[in-house]
């Protein structure tokens, strides 16, 4: 699954990755590879990232909102404090 992180002003993370949690509106959920197409709203809380080459990435984030579609996720941040 290909997943793309975006803030206002930059990029913060494209590639493959095998699984990324996020913190939903209504609770959080993970995402892997032929999730059923979603959109949903992001709260302030940790975003992990398990990419299929390497350690966990974890992020704090100030909410956003994340669209799965065909094997890629596109994530929007409003704000990230890590």
């Amino acid at each position: 699954m290909i997943l793309d992180i975006l803030t206002p002003e930059k990029s913060i993370f494209s590639g493959e990755i095998k699984l990324i949690k996020v913190p939903g509106t209504n609770g959080s959920f993970e995402v892997m590879e032929n999730h059923a197409p979603i959109i949903s709203s992001l709260d302030k809380g940790e975003l992990k990232i398990t990419p299929t080459d390497g350690a966990d990435i974890l992020y704090q984030i100030e909410g956003g909102v994340i669209e799965v579609n065909n094997n890629k996720a596109i994530v929007l941040i409003e704000k990230i404090l890590k």
